[in-house]
């Protein structure tokens, strides 16, 4: 499975971004697709997760602000991301798990105060 992060860039705080992960396979049958964050000498951390029978999973700082998405139809899951504040400055990767782990290549979110 190959995936490929869009949708970051440059917002200010309070602002919104929907980052995009395209899968080059069906995500019908994955098992879990979600975001991690990483910023510079931390390790990546999750931030919000989707499992293929719709549960959801946020990480606490991001819960009520952030929104996982998934588009079956275009092989694309999203991150909604609202109300953005500096502390969400990382780069973003996309995950699934399948048969085993997959990620993206990462996206650099930046919100400027």
């Amino acid at each position: 499975v190959q995936l490929q992060a869009s949708g970051g860039g440059v917002v200010q705080v309070g602002g919104s971004l929907r980052l995009s992960c395209a899968v080059t396979e069906s995500i019908f049958s994955i098992n879990i697709m979600g975001w991690y964050r990483q910023t510079p000498g931390k390790q990546r951390e999750p931030v919000a997760m989707l499992s293929n029978l719709g549960s959801t999973n946020y990480a606490e700082s991001v819960e009520g602000r952030f929104t996982i998405s998934r588009d079956d139809a275009q092989n694309t899951f999203h991150l909604q991301m609202n109300n953005l504040k500096p502390e969400d400055t990382a780069v973003y990767y996309c995950y699934t798990f399948k048969r085993g782990p997959s990620w993206g290549q990462g996206t650099l979110v930046t919100v400027s105060s």
